[in-house]
């Protein structure tokens, strides 16, 4: 089962992702992709930014899970992570735009072409969740997307903006059942009228 790690190996699954797609053919190396706030992006050319975490109301699991023969494990609860992907390019200002609208190009192509995180490809946590988060792309409005930017002094960058879901935090509560050992039964003939 997944554990509190989940919401960073999800957002590693992203930058894993991103940098098999785009390294070396659109960004020099690695490190140029990361997850990152837009204001505090050092170095990176593609930034990837968790902006909102909402619960799930798709998953409502009510039903305690065994752990091993004497255990119960609590429900656990799922979530929606919101992504802000944002281009950034050291270009001279006349191919900027031109390079950072060619990353934001294969950022979409990849996505697509990945819809569903597998645990076969981003890791064991992924492959042991009940359901496989999926990506998908929001539409939001420009004055949202201007309030997600919130860096003030600096104007909006275009930006891609996702939703991955539905995400498992495992309970951590666990309580010790006991199990039926024996059972009696005592046959009776009832008395014929």
């Amino acid at each position: 089962m997944p554990n509190y790690n989940i919401i960073s190996e999800i957002s590693e699954a992203l930058v894993r992702l991103l940098r098999e797609g785009m390294v070396p053919d659109i960004i020099p190396n690695s490190e140029g992709i990361g997850v990152c706030h837009p204001s505090d992006k050092g170095d990176v050319n593609l930034g990837i930014c968790l902006y909102d975490i909402r619960l799930n109301t798709d998953v409502i699991p009510t039903d305690k899970v065994p752990v091993g023969t004497d255990k119960m494990r609590s429900p656990s609860v799922f979530f929606d992570l919101y992504y802000m992907i944002t281009a950034y390019s050291s270009s001279d200002i006349k191919f900027r735009s031109l390079e950072e609208a060619k990353i934001i190009g294969r950022t979409i192509q990849l996505i697509e072409g990945n819809p569903i995180l597998r645990g076969d490809m981003y890791g064991k946590s992924i492959a042991q969740m009940r359901y496989a988060p999926k990506i998908e792309m929001i539409q939001i409005e420009n004055e949202e997307k201007q309030r997600i930017w919130n860096i003030p002094e600096t104007p909006y960058k275009l930006s891609l903006f996702y939703k991955v879901y539905p995400v498992e935090v495992e309970s951590e509560k666990i309580s010790t059942v006991t199990r039926v050992t024996e059972a009696d039964f005592t046959i009776e003939e009832k008395p014929r009228f």
